[in-house]
């Protein structure tokens, strides 16, 4: 008697959403790629639920009844690194900094289509099992900065700042190409992966908020230099004797 092979788990999918229309939409669609969708209805159901497995990607509306997507990301992100695609509905006032900030992997728009959708979802899960670089150098140092890679610890004029994993990915790829220009292209292949298909203005959000934490004076930043119209350069000043 022949054994069956053990069925290939799905990857759980913790949608938040409380429009009904989407629910049964997503639930459907969903289940046809692939996917097993968790629903929750209200941002402290999402939280209660959450709980009680693990989910493999969360999508996750801003505008929730109980408590907010924004909420919900920040209590989420406080104990897990599970990716997170925040949904806004159209002509909402999205703010991206703000989005990263609390530690969302991607957003997508009323309506969408599913297709982009799960493109969104693959694309988060592919980055997350991209294992992080094992260089031979453990230690980057330029001017005021210091990069303790093993570690996963930056350094500015000796004092430590919190980097999250994009912005700590994204520095060190310019600390270790001092003084040459990288497109733009080719920091968002590097650091999010060749599947991207967020908005670009991303990239320079991390930059924004990298130079708010290195530079004297962001708005005339002295070592993360923008090359208009090309990319960005991190300029190899060295500290005075």
């Amino acid at each position: 008697m022949s054994k069956s092979s053990p069925r290939e788990r799905r990857t759980r999918v913790l949608v938040v959403e409380d429009e009904e229309s989407f629910i049964e939409a997503l639930t459907i669609g969903l289940d046809r790629e692939g996917f097993d969708a968790t629903i929750a209805r209200d941002g402290q159901e999402a939280l209660a639920t959450f709980a009680t497995a693990p989910f493999d990607v969360v999508l996750l509306d801003l505008m929730l009844p109980k408590l907010s997507g924004l909420d919900v990301c920040r209590s989420i992100r406080a104990t897990s690194d599970v990716p997170i695609i925040i949904v806004s509905a159209k002509g909402e006032e999205v703010d991206m900094v703000l989005l990263l900030e609390i530690g969302a992997d991607d957003y997508v728009t009323k309506p969408y289509r599913l297709r982009e959708l799960v493109a969104r979802i693959r694309a988060v899960l592919r980055r997350r099992e991209i294992p992080s670089s094992t260089e031979e150098d453990e230690l980057l140092e330029f001017g005021p900065l210091r990069m303790e890679l093993d570690a996963r610890r930056c350094f500015v004029n000796g004092e430590e700042i919190k980097l999250r994993k994009k912005e700590f990915a994204l520095l060190r790829l310019l600390l270790e190409n001092p003084g040459r220009v990288l497109t733009r292209d080719v920091l968002i292949d590097r650091v999010w992966g060749s599947d991207y298909v967020g908005d670009t203005k991303t990239l320079d959000v991390h930059i924004k908020r990298l130079r708010s934490l290195v530079e004297d004076d962001p708005k005339h930043p002295e070592h993360i230099t923008t090359v208009r119209g090309v990319g960005y350069r991190f300029e190899a000043t060295k500290p005075s004797s």
